[in-house]
């Protein structure tokens, strides 16, 4: 699809005279350009929404707009720098977060935060423990966040959500790819009633509900020249759930010793030494705002969203491919295997995980 930059540039306010719009990145999502001014105005990132994964885009901005607002107060509150530790949304010339062109296309601009280094992966335990304290951090400032966030993506991380879609799937068979993964359709259904069971003391509020990042690996901090956490950014997701997943997430993300879609199995495998590393960073901040069930449903959490990623994969191949990006027709299924294959290693480690997070915890208070 191609797009008139320069006219859609134009609509929102840049400060100074835009030099050149050019790709940056190569997002799953959303399409990304890095916008360069002249002389010593500041640059900026332009995007493109994905409507499609997105479906209210105006509610997802507003989301954005109320969580930036919220974490700027704090951070000037601790004579910080605004627009270097949160990111900051920049409003088209008629004041609105977003740009709807004529493609009906929806488009966001913030300012880009330079002098800062990101990485792709945690190749250390020193980076895991900052990036938990990224996310830590991220959520004690929002922990008092009372304004409400619409809810951008219905049944995120919902294991009685994922279930339903799961159900209905099996029962079409879309492609007739069902009974060629019977065994891995058993992997599900043998761990159905406990992740049921921890996502029941979400509704029943046992667990709280609270702001949270929702994509929180280690490629969505920026760090400056000394690898101290500036800024977490890609905020499309924000909105109101357990903060369990982030941290479930990042677990899931930062401990993986092979890749998402590794082929080799004997690479997979979750490392202890990262998954404290994460922990130690994550509780030097959460503990602060943390509840006791929250803490005793931290290791778990970690097997949670493994799990539902497994789910998730496997259902898509049943049905067809028809949600992730795949590079062949079993990409999906390595994808399950491989993400079954990391969750047998946390389900192996789960004694040391929840022990090193009573560990830390006592460490802390």
């Amino acid at each position: 699809m191609n797009f008139d930059l320069t006219h859609i540039g134009k609509q929102f306010a840049f400060e100074g005279v835009v030099k050149e719009i050019r790709p940056l990145g190569e997002g799953l999502i959303n399409d990304t350009f890095l916008v360069v001014t002249e002389g010593q105005s500041v640059n900026y990132i332009l995007q493109r929404k994905n409507k499609n994964i997105f479906t209210d885009i105006p509610a997802m901005m507003e989301n954005i707009n109320k969580v930036t607002t919220h974490l700027k107060k704090k951070i000037i509150e601790k004579d910080g720098d605004p627009l270097r530790e949160a990111l900051t949304i920049t409003p088209t010339k008629d004041g609105k977060l977003y740009y709807r062109d004529e493609q009906d296309e929806y488009w966001a601009a913030c300012i880009f935060v330079d002098d800062t280094v990101t990485y792709q992966s945690a190749d250390s335990p020193y980076l895991a423990t900052q990036g938990g304290k990224g996310i830590g951090k991220f959520q004690l400032m929002l922990a008092d966040m009372k304004e409400p966030l619409a809810d951008i993506l219905p049944g995120f991380h919902n294991m009685r959500y994922r279930f339903k879609q799961w159900d209905e799937i099996l029962a079409k068979d879309p492609v007739g790819r069902k009974a060629e993964v019977a065994k891995e359709i058993n992997w599900i259904e043998s761990r159905r009633d406990e992740m049921l069971d921890f996502w029941s003391k979400v509704e029943s509020g046992v667990i709280p509900t609270r702001v949270t990042h929702n994509d929180t690996k280690i490629s969505n901090i920026l760090f400056d020249k000394a690898d101290n956490v500036l800024c977490v950014i890609d905020l499309d997701t924000v909105l109101s759930s357990t903060c369990l997943n982030d941290y479930g997430d990042a677990i899931r993300s930062y401990t993986n010793n092979g890749l998402e879609d590794d082929e080799t199995l004997t690479n997979v495998y979750m490392k202890m030494d990262f998954f404290e590393a994460y922990t130690s960073g994550y509780l030097s901040e959460a503990i602060n705002f943390l509840t006791q069930p929250e803490i005793e449903n931290l290791a778990f959490s970690a097997k949670y969203i493994t799990f539902e990623q497994v789910l998730r994969f496997l259902m898509d191949y049943i049905d067809g491919d028809n949600y992730y990006k795949v590079k062949n027709e079993k990409h999906n299924l390595v994808r399950a295997h491989a993400q079954y294959k990391l969750l047998l290693s946390m389900e192996i480690d789960y004694p040391k995980m929840c022990s090193v997070v009573k560990r830390l915890v006592s460490q802390l208070r």
